[in-house]
């Protein structure tokens, strides 16, 4: 039975409508500009999911600043890393993360804490203070120099000034294999490039007024990002989730009828996970359009969800750098089984090898690619890295891959280290700089196996050192307790000695191919 509802925005028992909505993220823009954030500025967000997330990334519009949304699994390092290379002025943070991050904020950057109802008592060191929710005063022990976000808010009259003509879009750090993550900085966009992204985001995701959609991801990562961000300037009806749960999903789906939704591989493996009597329990007949990417789905997780929902089930192919390039429905996935789609009109697709001389069709080498519409971009203070993902005016993202016959892509390898762990780019020269770190390792290689649930997971081999007596926890502790703990190694082989190339560099193929052997790809 659908409960009843308005037009709006709701994040569990939370609901906002888009006047509010708008109403309170122009009190913020008016807090920001007060804070000294203007033009060219950067606003950082440590948010999960919710109704303030929205609100401060539309703040930042009229300002012509930028939001700088982190993964908030992020540890210290890697959050200090985000806020000092996005040179962000503001930061807007859940209140319960603060105490593990409080150290790692720069000297200058003034926060603005969240109260999150739904977290852990955020007592900032004091066991048991209140959470203070809206219109609440702040929590005992709010750090001097932090601003308290509904007090904040409540004492900012609504900024009446219309959006910058030069509003940037959020600067999203995506990962690499240079062990720390690269800020992706979109250049201003004309109106003429502005309108024609919007048409395709309507045709690949069908957003329009009206339509109904979940946000199911963390919209720190750029699909989810962009996705709610065009959901929400068409004033349709959002329901936020915090985390993902397969059959509070299908809850959704049937109570607020969703009829849009963007989803990623590992929400399809869990969905089919559930016995068929929980999933046959709801009502998903108002749901018209599946839209997924971000990582490979395995040919049978694809299959099960076509035979499920019907040929509602589509899929793109892009990188935060790119946006989308390829497109496939349902019938022509049917009809060219794995691949990922065919180049969108105003996008080029290429297939090359290491001297950059086009391949024929069912030759792999390195996808190249560029989607005509979206602006030029640069990674942020590296113009560097940024020319070494360019060939002859198309980007690489690091995948290998080959065209059919029909001009279909299909993706079977990268060129790089990086691993996709449920939609989630991880670098491994990261983790194994961590590791580097813990005493009694000499050496170690960290790459991607196979996971089906995650599409790939992490496996650390580890050369010790003579008379070091590690274990597999200890190597997986070390670095739970330093980075994020989807980064801590599933598998760890302890082993006297890696295989090594004559110059010493590890063979890390070696130790790789016989987890994907037998499989029809390589990621």
């Amino acid at each position: 039975m659908s409960v009843s509802y308005r037009t709006g925005v709701r994040c569990g028992e939370r609901f906002t409508s888009y006047p509010e909505l708008f109403g309170d993220a122009m009190r913020a823009a008016r807090g920001l500009r007060e804070l000294g954030v203007g033009e060219g500025d950067r606003v950082a967000l440590l948010l999960r999911n919710s109704i303030e997330f929205l609100e401060a990334s539309v703040a930042t519009v009229p300002l012509g600043a930028a939001a700088v949304p982190i993964n908030w699994h992020w540890r210290g390092e890697e959050i200090a890393y985000a806020l000092t290379d996005s040179r962000a002025k503001a930061l807007v943070a859940s209140a319960d993360l603060w105490p593990a991050i409080a150290a790692s904020v720069p000297a200058g950057v003034t926060s603005v804490l969240v109260p999150d109802d739904d977290a852990p008592a955020q007592g900032f060191g004091e066991a048991g203070a209140p959470a203070g929710g809206d219109g609440a005063p702040p929590p005992a022990g709010v750090p001097a120099g932090a601003l308290w976000w509904p007090r904040w808010l409540a004492g900012n009259e609504p900024l009446g000034e219309p959006p910058s003509a030069t509003a940037p879009s959020s600067v999203i750090y995506t990962s690499g294999t240079t062990g720390v993550p690269k800020g992706v900085v979109r250049k201003p966009s004309t109106d003429a490039q502005r309108d024609e992204v919007r048409a395709l985001f309507g045709e690949i995701f069908r957003l329009a007024p009206g339509e109904r959609t979940v946000i199911p991801a963390p919209m720190y990562h750029s699909a989810p990002n962009a996705y709610v961000q065009s959901a929400l300037m068409r004033g349709m009806d959002i329901t936020l989730m915090r985390g993902f749960d397969a059959e509070e999903f299908l809850r959704i789906v049937q109570d607020h009828r969703i009829t849009v939704v963007q989803m990623v591989p590992t929400m399809f493996v869990r969905l089919l996970a559930l016995p068929e009597r929980v999933r046959s329990r709801y009502d998903l007949s108002s749901l018209r359009w599946v839209v997924h990417a971000a990582a490979p789905c395995a040919p049978h997780v694809k299959r099960a969800m076509i035979d499920w929902l019907g040929p509602i089930v589509a899929e793109y192919y892009g990188g935060t750098e790119t946006g989308p390039v390829t497109f496939c429905t349902s019938e022509e996935w049917l009809a060219h089984p794995g691949t990922v789609g065919r180049a969108l009109d105003r996008a080029t697709v290429r297939v090359v090898d290491a001297d950059g001389r086009q391949l024929a069709p069912g030759e792999s080498g390195e996808v190249f690619m560029r989607l005509e519409i979206l602006s030029d971009f640069t990674y942020e203070g590296d113009e560097a890295k940024r020319r070494a993902v360019e060939r002859e005016g198309l980007i690489s993202c690091g995948d290998i891959g080959y065209l059919d016959a029909d001009g279909y892509l299909y993706l079977n390898d990268r060129s790089s280290d990086m691993v996709i762990s449920g939609g989630v780019n991880i670098y491994p020269a990261e983790i194994e700089a961590c590791l580097l770190s813990l005493a009694g390792v000499r050496d170690c290689a960290v790459f991607g196996i196979p996971d089906d649930e995650f599409g790939e997971s992490l496996a650390a081999y580890v050369e010790p050192h003579e008379g070091a007596n590690l274990t597999a926890e200890q190597v997986r502790e070390h670095v739970r307790s330093r980075l994020a703990s989807y980064k801590a190694p599933r598998v760890v082989e302890l082993t006297d000695a890696l295989p090594r190339e004559d110059s010493g560099k590890i063979f890390k193929r070696r130790l790789r191919e016989p987890y994907w052997r037998g499989r029809a790809r390589a990621i």
